[in-house]
């Protein structure tokens, strides 16, 4: 692909169904087009809250899209937003008592661990304060999660929500494996738009095909190869001669 060129996505989850479905994506290209992804992601959001109207509950992120101006930007869509923080990003438990510091250094304490802390983030208005839990990833990895809904107590109940973020990894992954997404071999920024929009209208197709089966897009994929061949022994195309 060519320098600079990425792309943004935009993924709906059913959180009773387990069901997700791409809702919308765009082609990242900053030199071309001068916007970045956070730029991408403010149109995305409000598209699919004022020209879709889907019944959205959160919007779920990874880290580096947890910026002041997105995570403000959702709160004044009326909607919760869920994301883990950068190790170093500064924020207040103390209600100004204390200077800011990193949020990989604040202490936790049983209740804390259960139900979560309070905090200021740096740069965000002072009465802006949003519940902060520690959620176990992996033995070895930790995120501090951020959300903007108040109700928010419970690190059971984050770890919950924030496990749906993970449904957006079978894009890119599948995508990858059973569409040959990133295989373009053309030099052209236009063509690779066309050919990057073809892979994901077939991801979706064999996502579709798969829920009505009950089979995964992998075995969709190769039962086409595994069709084919056994219709060439039946009947080759190619009849082989021998001597």
């Amino acid at each position: 692909m060519i320098k600079g060129l990425g792309v943004v996505t935009c993924v709906y989850v059913h959180p009773d169904t387990d069901q997700f479905w791409l809702l919308d994506s765009r082609i990242d290209d900053p030199d071309g087009e001068g916007t970045s992804k956070l730029d991408h992601v403010r149109e995305m959001l409000t598209t699919v809250v004022y020209q879709k109207s889907l019944p959205v509950q959160a919007v779920l992120m990874d880290t580096w899209y947890a910026t002041k101006d997105l995570l403000l930007c959702i709160a004044s869509l009326d909607k919760n937003s869920d994301g883990p923080l950068k190790d170093n990003r500064q924020v207040d438990e103390a209600s100004g008592a204390r200077a800011y510091q990193r949020v990989d250094a604040l202490d936790w304490s049983e209740n804390d661990l259960a139900h979560g802390k309070r905090l200021t983030i740096k740069g965000f208005p002072k009465d802006h304060k949003v519940p902060r839990c520690r959620v176990e990833v992996s033995p070895h990895r930790t995120d501090d999660v951020v959300s903007n809904d108040q109700a928010q107590d419970s690190t059971a109940a984050t770890h919950e929500v924030c496990g749906f973020r993970w449904q957006i990894e079978p894009l890119p992954r599948e995508g990858t494996q059973v569409t040959g997404l990133e295989r373009c071999q053309c030099r052209k920024a236009r063509i690779q738009r066309h050919h990057i929009g073809c892979a994901f209208l077939v991801w979706v197709r064999l996502k579709e095909l798969a829920a009505q089966t009950g089979r995964t897009v992998y075995q969709l994929k190769h039962g086409l190869l595994d069709d084919y061949l056994i219709q060439q022994l039946r009947n080759p195309s190619r009849r082989m001669v021998l001597a």
